[in-house]
């Protein structure tokens, strides 16, 4: 029986050994025949030893990020090899671009191309299948669903931030001491995202029982971990690290607890979903989906973006305001002239300094500063090919877009000779367009990004209501922190005056 199988088994080898080689023939030609038709020429290749593998390029980024200097690591080899250049890593084919033009491509005008695989893989376990991790018609789905949350009524409301701010206030000191506001300010951004989500806060800043700091440092844990986990990429299976998975199941249990309670009183209350006249995110939410699984991996996603984002964009703020007296004496005068008044959304829009202040410790310091698109089918991107950098690229089916957000907001020939400098006053005529991606661009821009605005804005505001001077105390360079987002390594030691 074993001989007479053994032919056909053989042919079988055979026909799929011819099969393959086949389809790589073919896959070879038609992708030829697509370049030859757009006029793409390769990108410039980064050298490595072995391009198997990439496992030489994974070590340089793995010790950068150790030593906190990931980002002007990639900042220094664009300055060495050009803006867009191709590399492996990880058994993973990159082509690494910060050309807008490209961005633009990816992001916008070719965004049926694109996806995010290798997301999910490493932020799934945190996040589930919500509106980061998704593609297609689920992320449609998603995205449809959270949208109403983000409208003008909801975005102006600052009812919600007034209380925690002020609880925030009452813990700085006002005898020229120093604090390090970075912690503080992500237990405020974490007690006002709870309170927005679940109808109620937990209470950081002054409730300092066992669940709450347990739940806030599992927060901390699994999205320092989200990074690691990427840089895996398809060998992330093979990172087992027992604390976070347990981090991601505690937050898990913490929120499904707010989701069946929406559940019942959504149930309950049928199409009324305000809790004593407040809006509540998961009981509008639970309104349009019945499906707990579905409404964790929402609120997941929008309390990641609502603590982490938010809290590192105002520590940058007061960070870059510490150090920079003129710029800050400046701003004293914008907010002095709302006589003490709480700022309501149109008082805010009318801040044109302020505004400018936020774009440009956006632009300096990116709370996402690195990102990536997963090529869905061949296709191209404009520039970047050829010596001259300036020919279409071939994208092949499989292959990962990566850009330096960082990388792209410091270029000189962008921003000029000081692009390096903080200096708000540039964003009174710059137009840079799709050379600045703080919040992402096209399709999925970033959805909530005037309501984190609002109310970076709101409690910037407020804080300096209440103190006339600033000062840092901190002597040390800027240090990178990366976790989701990105924050100051060193915090943000600084010491109030009223």
């Amino acid at each position: 029986m074993l001989n007479r199988l053994n032919p056909l088994f053989a042919l079988v080898l055979i026909f799929s050994i011819l099969y393959a080689l086949l389809r790589k023939v073919y896959l070879s030609l038609s992708r030829q025949k697509f370049s030859s038709k757009h006029g793409c020429k390769p990108a410039l290749r980064l050298p490595q030893r072995e391009r198997l593998i990439g496992f030489d390029l994974l070590k340089e980024q793995m010790l950068a990020a150790k030593n906190h200097k990931l980002l002007e690591t990639m900042r220094n080899r664009s300055a060495k090899y050009g803006n867009t250049y191709t590399a492996t890593m990880m058994g993973q084919s990159y082509i690494v671009t910060n050309e807008p033009e490209n961005l633009k491509a990816v992001l916008a005008m070719n965004f049926q191309d694109f996806g995010l695989r290798g997301r999910k893989e490493s932020f799934g376990p945190l996040l589930g299948n919500g509106i980061f991790t998704s593609d297609g018609k689920s992320w449609e789905h998603s995205r449809a669903l959270i949208r109403p949350s983000f409208v003008k009524a909801q975005v102006s409301n600052f009812d919600i931030f007034e209380n925690h701010i002020q609880s925030l206030i009452s813990l700085l000191p006002r005898d020229f001491s120093t604090v390090d506001l970075q912690p503080l300010f992500f237990r405020l951004t974490l007690d006002s995202a709870t309170e927005y989500l679940f109808g109620e806060s937990v209470d950081s800043l002054h409730v300092h029982d066992g669940s709450q700091e347990t739940f806030a440092s599992a927060f901390d844990y699994a999205s320092s971990e989200i990074p690691k986990r990427y840089r895996m990429g398809p060998f992330v299976a093979l990172y087992r690290n027992k604390r976070f998975f347990e981090s991601c199941k505690l937050l898990h249990d913490f929120v499904d607890g707010f989701v069946e309670k929406a559940l019942t009183e959504t149930t309950k209350r049928g199409e009324q979903t305000e809790d004593k006249g407040r809006y509540v995110f998961l009981y509008e939410l639970a309104k349009a989906t019945r499906d707990p699984i579905q409404l964790r991996a929402e609120v997941m996603s929008i309390l990641l973006a609502g603590r982490d984002s938010t809290a590192s964009l105002l520590s940058l703020v007061f960070f870059t305001l510490a150090r920079n007296p003129m710029v800050f004496a400046k701003l004293r005068r914008e907010v002095d002239e709302l006589g003490g008044k709480k700022p309501d959304y149109e008082m805010l829009r009318q801040m044109r300094y302020l505004k400018d202040i936020l774009n440009e410790v956006l632009r300096l310091y990116p709370v996402v500063p690195n990102n990536s698109r997963y090529a869905l089918r061949d296709t191209m991107l404009p520039c970047g090919g050829g010596p001259d950098g300036k020919s279409p690229v071939f994208v092949a089916r499989g292959q990962i877009v990566t850009y330096c957000v960082y990388d792209l907001h410091r270029r000189r020939d962008l921003y000029g000779a000081d692009a390096d400098q903080f200096r708000p006053e540039r964003w009174e005529s710059l137009r840079p367009g799709w050379a600045y991606l703080p919040f992402n661009g096209g399709p999925r821009v970033c959805i909530g990004q005037q309501f984190a605005l609002m109310e970076v804005s709101y409690m910037v505001v407020r804080i300096l209501q209440t103190f006339r001077g600033l000062e840092s105390r901190d002597t040390e360079e800027w240090k990178e922190n990366l976790s989701a987002t990105l924050s100051s390594l060193n915090g943000v030691k600084v010491a109030f005056s009223v």
